[in-house]
């Protein structure tokens, strides 16, 4: 039997592709989650995992829908192997229910941690290069000129005895940032 997984990081990002991809690779079950790809607890994953059987091929969109890291990925392939238990990629040259896509599957994981190591030193040496220039790198400090003048305008309402969810509404903003500027006001005053 073919067992679909497909995986998007964020709640904005959409499986309608993935979805379609394994639905005409003729999945007969699809486990699908939004949730980031280097959390470990995975529950449909772990689902998949617990209702595959030998024979079955799992089958994904691509190598990094499935393993959070090379590590993981490996890990998770040499356990589906130990129960019968095939993968295909759709879009990477990968089927391990052959010899030579356990080769290939293995020559592409080599690949992709090898590449990984060569962004994560272009990235240090980057940040290296700029902090030596005297750039400072991150978050600006404080709040925005917009965030700044809502600031205002709600401690101004809040001073005024105006509730706070009043202030969301006439300001067009969440009552939980009303509350954080409230909180925030009256810690620099």
């Amino acid at each position: 039997m073919k067992i679909g997984y497909a995986r998007v990081s964020t709640q904005d990002q959409n499986l309608t592709l993935q979805l379609d991809a394994l639905k005409k690779a003729d999945c007969e079950k699809i486990y699908q989650e939004k949730i980031s790809g280097t959390r470990t607890d995975r529950p449909e994953l772990t689902k998949l995992l617990e209702h595959a059987r030998t024979g079955d091929v799992v089958v994904i969109w691509k190598l990094d829908r499935l393993g959070r890291s090379l590590h993981h990925l490996l890990n998770l392939v040499a356990e589906l192997e130990a129960k019968g238990i095939g993968l295909k990629s759709l879009n990477d040259p990968v089927d391990t229910t052959t010899p030579q896509g356990r080769l290939v599957f293995r020559i592409f994981a080599s690949l992709a941690e090898f590449e990984r190591e060569l962004i994560k030193e272009r990235t240090t040496a980057g940040v290296a290069a700029a902090r030596e220039k005297g750039k400072v790198l991150g978050r600006p400090k404080g709040l925005s000129e917009g965030a700044e003048k809502q600031l205002k305008i709600v401690k101004m309402l809040h001073a005024n005895k105006v509730p706070a969810t009043e202030i969301a509404q006439q300001l067009n903003l969440s009552r939980n940032t009303v509350k954080k500027y409230i909180d925030l006001g009256s810690t620099l005053s």
